[in-house]
């Protein structure tokens, strides 16, 4: 590995990067949210995702009189400060374990103690769906998991994996909800979906969304999974359940980093150009269209930064031959954007994930700036046939290490075109 210092493009890239995270902390979007009037009961404080913790924080210095509850997080996303009587329970992600699956049943068991008088507080952030497990009757965990593997390697779009996490759990589409019913009930969302659907963020365990078991099979069967029959009945002896009417606040969005980072960046005096907020594909495919974006700005002698967020996804074409080099979408995202630019493009990004963490190891994403690339490009194109970005990023220092943010708003991605350079 090349230890390459971080030019002075990258480091103000960087910042802005951080600063968008910030800006989606619950910190910062939470307080003045929440309830300040004692409930009737109890307060009860259930969550889950990967600002779970950090809004288990927020609820514990905010809410009053008596309060308790349990919240699921990432391994290494836990709580910083007090959390009070609320419990935090770290557990796998994106591959559901034991813990949570204890976690799962947990929350579960302690909705459904809620009593008439009881105030229900619901902290919902991305990470939920795999984090919060409660197969339904006739499906192990074992088998949730390797379902959940199989989907997220095979490149299908999240809203179809999260179809059909729903229709093998008792607690997401609402069901959680519905267990605590007797509850007065509050959701307060941060959102890493696409379009933020409260349906769709952590699949939606507050809030109702359509009960299609045809439909969760056949997502299932187009990625090559074998259904068996008796999952297929498992799946279509759920009934969909009766979700209490109740509030819903999303309370920050990719919307809000990118607001803030093109806020920030604006008053360094740079000109912003925002490509969408919400993309959805293949990374290295929209990498590719980016780098003609951008190279377009370039033959003008546009100085600009081109700002996107959303979320990609990264189709395995080497299963386990990748084991040891692996990436996730936002470097296959730039080793696409590399693959598709000219030596010596006057050209530099960043993209990275807003939760810290970009596929299975433990960088948030990477950058390159013309130095990089040009040392890089003779390896782009294996890199991509194997999926092998991280190996190809950590090999000439590009990795972006932040460790987790405790926050979850889907990616974010800079170019920066310096037709000066």
């Amino acid at each position: 590995m090349i230890a390459r210092p971080v030019p002075p493009t990258i480091n103000a890239l960087i910042g802005f990067f951080h600063a968008g995270v910030a800006a989606a902390s619950a910190a910062a979007v939470l307080p003045g949210l929440l309830p300040t009037a004692p409930a009737a009961g109890r307060t009860l404080v259930l969550g889950c995702g990967k600002a779970a913790a950090a809004m288990a924080e927020v609820a514990a210095a905010t809410l009053v009189g008596a309060v308790s509850g349990c919240v699921v997080t990432r391994h290494g996303h836990g709580a910083r400060a007090s959390t009070g009587a609320i419990t935090v329970i770290e557990a796998s992600h994106p591959v559901p374990d034991a813990r949570a699956l204890a976690a799962g049943q947990h929350i579960r068991a302690l909705a459904q103690g809620a009593r008439a008088g009881d105030r229900v507080i619901f902290l919902i952030s991305g990470g939920g769906s795999a984090l919060l497990c409660d197969p339904i009757a006739g499906v192990s965990l074992a088998e949730k998991a390797a379902i959940t593997n199989h989907l997220v390697r095979s490149g299908a779009a999240i809203t179809a994996i999260n179809l059909v996490r729903r229709h093998l759990s008792r607690v997401k589409g609402g069901r959680l909800a519905a267990a605590a019913r007797r509850g007065d009930l509050h959701s307060f969302l941060i959102s890493d979906v696409v379009g933020d659907d409260p349906a769709a963020i952590a699949s939606g365990p507050t809030i109702a969304a359509p009960h299609d078991p045809a439909m969760a099979i056949d997502v299932l069967v187009r990625s090559g999974w074998p259904v068996s029959t008796a999952l297929a009945a498992a799946i279509h002896a759920q009934t969909a359940p009766d979700v209490p009417a109740h509030p819903v606040q999303i309370v920050a969005t990719a919307a809000t980093a990118l607001d803030a980072i093109t806020s920030s960046a604006s008053a360094a005096g740079l000109r912003i150009l925002r490509t969408g907020d919400d993309l959805t594909g293949e990374a290295r495919e929209v990498g590719a269209r980016h780098a003609a974006t951008a190279l377009g700005h370039a033959a003008r002698s546009e100085r600009v930064l081109l700002l996107s967020g959303g979320e990609l996804t990264v189709t395995v074409r080497a299963p386990g031959d990748n084991a040891n080099e692996g990436g996730g979408p936002n470097l296959e995202y730039l080793a696409g954007l590399m693959a598709a630019l000219p030596e010596n493009a006057p050209i530099s990004a960043l993209a990275a994930d807003s939760d810290g963490i970009d596929g299975s190891k433990d960088n948030a994403g990477g950058w390159f700036d013309p130095a990089l690339a040009r040392a890089a490009r003779a390896g782009v194109a294996a890199a991509l046939a194997k999926n092998a970005s991280h190996a190809l990023f950590e090999r000439h220092g590009g990795l972006l290490v932040t460790g987790p943010t405790r926050t979850n708003v889907n990616d974010i991605r800079i170019i920066a075109v310096e037709p000066r350079l």
